[in-house]
């Protein structure tokens, strides 16, 4: 009986662990008053965070990372698409330059090739057809220098589904089945996870006659959607399963999804105030430990969008307050990692 106890407690103590672990943040680096590179890497180390995703190679973020022990997703961004998967060399020169220059002593885990790109979105849709063959291209490089251990996919996202409700329903739209499902099958066959941004704040705003507030905050008192035996309390999970559905309907059941990014603004819409912002972050943090509704029990590594507030960001007003922290390194949330 007493053996029985301690298997017990070993095992909600491991599951607490794997929870804790599987939380990063997003780290930009678009301002002219964020702090340097090493003192970001302090940052994360003292506040108990404990992976992080970078957008580019910044060669002084992974000078700083060196011997951290911070795990990383190095993105590649979108513009030097064509160039990977085009120009001889190209791919090889990358990871010499931005892998091999830099490992063992930086802990890169996993390059994402491109961000959000589709083919039925203008502002990425030119990317599209370059995207396979370059993620390709950066595979073979890491396998001709020997670094088996680090993954390649690339950063998708929500509106590459058709359909998405109910969740058990969500199925990849037609426009994009030729562009996504090759990717599936490159993830498939290199054991690579499947990076989705995933954000209810955005869902939210756009449709917030029919999105309950609380619904996208984790804090409906009840189920808001049924969908046969699963029940849903939050969006973030519906989202995540929606995406696990249309994996399963693409040949890609057996993929761990990996949420590459997800925040909430602080300011900038009526929706962006700083209390919905702790509220949604502190309370996804505590929910991805314990996997969605159609995979329970699997704790969902989740990068935070993002480490601070960047000024010089595009768009709407919001985009430029979605920082846990703000430049002079002040905690906006008193959110606790660790």
């Amino acid at each position: 009986m007493a053996s029985a106890a301690i298997f017990l407690l070993l095992g909600l103590l491991m599951s607490t662990i794997t929870g804790i672990q599987s939380i990063g943040v997003c780290y930009g680096t678009l301002g002219d008053n964020l702090p340097s590179a090493p003192e970001v890497v302090q940052l994360y180390q003292s506040s108990g965070i404990n992976r992080m995703r970078i957008f580019d190679p910044n060669p002084a973020t992974l000078e700083a990372l060196r011997r951290s022990g911070i795990p990383l997703i190095v993105g590649v961004p979108n513009n030097d698409l064509q160039a990977l998967a085009s120009i001889p060399n190209a791919a090889t020169d990358w990871i010499q330059s931005n892998v091999l220059t830099y490992t063992p002593d930086v802990d890169i885990w996993c390059i994402a090739v491109g961000n959000e790109v589709s083919p039925t979105n203008p502002p990425t849709s030119q990317f599209a057809n370059y995207l396979l063959p370059a993620m390709k291209n950066i595979q073979s490089a890491l396998l001709a220098a020997g670094l088996t251990q680090i993954k390649v996919s690339t950063a998708s996202f929500s509106q590459l589904l058709g359909s998405s409700f109910p969740p058990s329903q969500g199925s990849f739209s037609d426009g994009v089945s030729s562009f996504i499902n090759p990717i599936i099958s490159f993830l498939v066959e290199n054991d690579s996870p499947f990076l989705a941004n995933i954000y209810p704040y955005f869902s939210y705003t756009g449709d917030s006659q029919n999105i309950p507030l609380p619904y996208a905050l984790f804090t409906a008192p009840g189920v808001v959607v049924q969908d046969g035996n699963l029940q849903y309390q939050n969006l973030f999970d519906a989202s995540l399963d929606a995406i696990y559905a249309a994996l399963e309907r693409s040949g890609g059941a057996n993929l761990q999804i990996v949420v590459s990014e997800s925040g909430w603004p602080s300011e900038g819409d009526p929706a962006a105030t700083v209390e919905n912002a702790r509220t949604y972050y502190t309370n996804l943090m505590n929910l991805v430990k314990g996997g969605t509704p159609r995979r329970p029990g699997q704790a969902v590594e989740t990068y935070l969008f993002a480490m601070f507030d960047e000024n010089q960001k595009g768009g709407l007003e919001t985009e430029r307050h979605f920082g846990l922290f703000s430049p002079s390194q002040q905690s906006k949330y008193q959110i606790a990692f660790n």
